[in-house]
């Protein structure tokens, strides 16, 4: 689908302007007339145009889309048509940024739009997982349970965002105060002795020397050291945005040791799994249902496998044959997908992975942070331990020598 900006004239000689979606310019010739418009310009908006046309929108919460597609769903099956439910969610809904993204969606409608056109509009508030099942379910004639279906999908991509959220904080907390105390300590801490050892004089030990050397260059570099250190954060963040830096990141991710890489990995199975099941089960092609299971994944590893997946689909193999071959996805997921397929019922076994794997990433969270919580808190101890061992160590020694 393409974006067009037009200019036409009515049955009363009026001129009115717009935008509409179509799949070439003779097919938007026919959507304004079917509309009792007469074009007079009709222009095709470049990819930057149609991003520029939602800049404006702020992000929307993903509880707030939730209720909204629930909602909606409602409202479509208790008979009301689209456009009134657009209306009334529109007055009804709490978040400013979502309701003024239902009076354009209301707007697009009512001029003609599909509302899976009318959302293609707004890219950052609606994902493609979204558009393409509000468009099955739109052909389908089955709108109210595929909007059903995208609440209990936003609904379980949010409690697992939440956990790892929640599991990161409390490392994240030690980490800052860590580093905060140890750059604290080698700045105001470690020059108070140095003065005591100066005026004791003689040799000091090999530990205490490095650690008077970094409480120097720090005290008398910061101002180039903390830049490159922020410099690199900033440059590190960068490279993850860029497609080589996402993948190298993502491969990172999954190799990280003490089972934080297997969360990962269970995250992610979860995630194509539910996304999966979501797609064929509100009628999208098997496919295109891939290929957006693939670009929503979140990992750059489980997309290219599952761009693989679609190919040999498309092939005529199995798409249980493919998963099997991929390294990436566990032998449990090629095993469901099989009894899937020999069964017809896909959907329903890619439903019960996902829960798996769900509760799979309860379990191993709770065990994460049982296991992250002593290991940051001796990291810490010792990290404090070396500095006040190192800055005692020449007392011991001049000890020993009056001794």
């Amino acid at each position: 689908m393409a974006a067009f900006s037009y200019t036409a004239v009515n049955s009363s000689g009026l001129e009115q302007s717009g935008e509409l979606s179509a799949g070439d310019v003779t097919a938007a010739r026919e959507q304004l007339r079917s509309r009792g418009l007469l074009p007079v310009q009709l222009v095709e908006q470049s990819v930057a145009e149609q991003q520029t046309a939602d800049t404006g929108a702020k992000k929307v919460k993903p509880k707030s889309l939730q209720i909204f597609s629930r909602q909606f769903a409602t409202m479509i099956e208790a008979g009301l048509n689209v456009v009134t439910a657009l209306a009334i969610l529109e007055e009804q809904t709490e978040d400013d940024n979502l309701g003024l993204v239902i009076g354009e969606l209301r707007s697009d409608v009512e001029g003609g739009m599909l509302l899976s056109e009318g959302m293609a509009r707004h890219p950052r508030i609606f994902s493609r997982l979204y558009i393409s099942m509000v468009e099955a379910g739109e052909a389908a004639g089955i709108l109210d349970i595929v909007l059903d279906r995208v609440a209990f999908q936003i609904e379980k991509e949010t409690s697992i965002k939440r956990k790892v959220k929640s599991a990161m904080i409390y490392p994240t907390a030690v980490l800052v105060f860590a580093t905060l105390v140890l750059v604290g300590m080698l700045m105001f801490l470690v020059p108070i002795f140095v003065d005591l050892f100066k005026e004791l004089g003689g040799d000091l030990p090999t530990l205490t020397k490095i650690v008077v050397a970094a409480s120097d260059a720090l005290k008398a570099y910061f101002y180039i050291i903390f830049p490159v250190i922020g410099a690199a954060i900033y440059g590190l963040m960068r490279y993850k945005r860029t497609e080589d830096g996402r993948r190298h990141w993502d491969r990172f991710r999954i190799s990280l040791p003490m089972g934080i890489g297997q969360v990962v990995l269970k995250v992610g199975m979860a995630r194509f799994s539910r996304t999966l099941a979501s797609l064929i089960g509100a009628g999208v092609d098997i496919i295109k249902a891939l290929e957006i299971t693939g670009a929503t994944s979140g990992n750059s590893l489980i997309e290219d496998a599952v761009k693989d997946v679609a190919e040999k689909v498309q092939q005529g193999v199995p798409i249980a044959i493919p998963l099997e071959e991929a390294d990436v996805f566990p032998p449990m997921i090629s095993h469901m997908v099989r009894v899937g397929e020999e069964t017809g019922e896909l959907e329903k076994m890619l439903g019960k992975v996902a829960d798996f794997y769900e509760d799979e990433v309860d379990t191993s969270i709770n065990s994460l942070t049982s296991i992250i919580e002593p290991v940051m808190m001796i990291g810490v101890g010792l990290m404090v331990g070396l500095i006040i061992i190192s800055m005692y160590l020449p007392m011991f020694k001049l000890l020993t020598l009056i001794q």
